[in-house]
């Protein structure tokens, strides 16, 4: 786990940073720069464009990251790389044809509840091209064992390029339409940038000589389209479709909320980065004993530090709230079903790694497929009724279905599972500390009263699973934070 702690702690303080500039354009800056509306606009445009990034792709990333170390010869790397930068072409150009011929029709589905989004489809085309091609550079460069300047770009390029141009526009500088035009830059920009940055690394050359096994490589790609197009629904659908059945308004209102339980997935983002090469090599070399132990690492590691971030947030979030505008204080609902859902999902470890890039990675993505349909299907119910409030539970319960399919697979196919006595104890400890906090509210001003409970929270968690010594990774962090200071 050295190469993982190392590039994940680095990961993570890069994500958090990112997580950081997000929170103030998210709880600050788009709230009281931007109206409801546009706010809503601007999570409608990234959100479709989420959802295409899989299909543009041609799941040339995920490919990447499972045949790569299958290689040996810098032939056939230059040969695969070719094919890779080709593939989503398939994709991307007849859906450019189609968008241009028939892009009224596309603009009225998509703006059928809100008339605002209808003069914005090639905005979400090429933000979703450049986030395609930017994955497929990334990818490159974790598979190199090379993930930190990518994960800055991911995580922290954009946000910082919003923050300025928030600021722009406060000062009259910039008008939102010119906001939104420089939105789509950033996103192409960025995937310059990376792709620079991959190929001064280890400058690739055209091959057209495409490897042997081309028809797997095919086979695999296409079928992940299937796995990447099911991952992104479970977590972006939900936005599209608030925009579909309710005032566009909403969507901004689900945003914040949903932003402030995504810091729960932060360590995991980190932390996959890099175990998902490190576990398809571990399943190239048929080690059972070594990923039997990094699933169960990944999953106790994650699970101490996605769930004390759960506990800040639920015993913060009042006084977070009254931070915020009137409008955008309604999301409790939201922020616990959406943290919850996030919390299981860190708990599972490495879980994905392993299972799309296994043998068995065909089944898991029709049962993505189906869960996803599942998903859409629970948000048409949902949400006409109960709003926002419906869209979260709609996630919270398709993903919660989701996660035990899969870990009951691996228990089944793999004859392994991520859980310990360890985690018990760590769920003992978060129940624990939640109830003693819970009943001592405190009565200073908000800021205040977050920086004060955050501290009691942390240090009475953090000294616990020291004491215990639960996880040698955690007490390994913390010892040499201690040497630091």
């Amino acid at each position: 786990m050295g190469i993982v702690l190392k590039q994940s702690l680095n990961n993570t303080i890069i994500t958090f940073l990112g997580f950081g500039i997000g929170a103030v354009n998210t709880l600050f800056l788009y709230t009281r720069y931007l109206t409801d509306e546009y706010y809503g606009l601007v999570t409608v445009i990234l959100s479709t464009s989420t959802l295409l990034m899989p299909i543009f792709a041609f799941g040339a990333h995920n490919t990447i990251v499972k045949f790569y170390s299958s290689f040996k010869g810098g032939k056939n790397k230059n040969g695969f790389f070719t094919l890779m930068l080709l593939l989503p072409l398939l994709l991307i150009i007849p859906t450019a044809c189609f968008a241009y011929y028939a892009h009224d029709i596309v603009a009225t589905l998509l703006a059928k509840k809100n008339s605002i989004v209808k003069n914005y489809v090639w905005y979400i085309f090429f933000i979703g091209m450049g986030m395609a091609y930017f994955e497929i550079f990334y990818a490159w460069s974790r598979v190199q064992m090379k993930s930190v300047f990518g994960n800055f770009m991911k995580e922290v390029f954009c946000r910082l390029g919003v923050f300025v141009l928030l600021l722009l526009v406060y000062y009259s500088l910039i008008s939102v339409d010119t906001f939104l035009k420089t939105l789509v830059v950033l996103y192409i920009l960025r995937t310059i940038i990376m792709k620079l940055y991959v190929f001064k690394m280890k400058f690739p050359k055209l091959n057209f000589h495409f490897p042997e096994n081309i028809n797997s490589i095919l086979k695999y790609s296409t079928l992940i389209i299937l796995g990447g197009s099911s991952a992104v629904i479970l977590l972006e659908v939900d936005r599209f479709m608030i925009n579909q059945y309710v005032e566009i308004k909403n969507v901004a209102y689900y945003s914040v909320a949903v932003f402030i339980a995504a810091v729960i997935a932060i360590p995991s983002r980190s932390m996959h980065q890099i175990t998902y090469p490190l576990t398809s090599e571990l399943l190239t070399k048929k080690d059972s004993k070594a990923l039997n132990q990094l699933y169960k690492k990944s999953s106790l590691t994650l699970f101490i530090i996605s769930g004390l971030l759960f506990l800040l947030i639920l015993l913060n979030l009042n006084d977070l709230y009254m931070v915020l505008p009137v409008e955008y204080r309604g999301g409790s609902i939201v922020v616990f079903c959406i943290g919850l859902s996030k919390v299981y999902d860190a708990l599972l470890g490495n879980n994905n790694a392993i299972l799309y890039n296994s043998d068995y990675y065909k089944t898991i993505l029709f049962l993505g497929v189906g869960l996803a349909i599942l998903i859409i299907l629970l948000n048409i119910v949902f949400i006409p009724k109960y709003g926002i409030n419906g869209a979260a539970f709609a996630t919270l319960l398709a993903m919660c279905c989701y996660n035990t399919v899969k870990l009951m697979y691996i228990k089944r196919k793999f004859k392994m599972h991520p859980f310990t006595v360890d985690t018990l104890k760590v769920f003992a400890i978060l129940l624990g500390t939640s109830g003693l906090f819970y009943f001592y509210p405190f009565s200073f001003n908000p800021i205040i009263n977050i920086v004060l409970k955050s501290s009691l929270i942390v240090v009475s968690f953090t000294w616990i699973i020291y004491k215990l010594n639960i996880s040698e990774d955690i007490n390994d962090i913390l010892r040499k934070l201690l040497r630091l200071k």
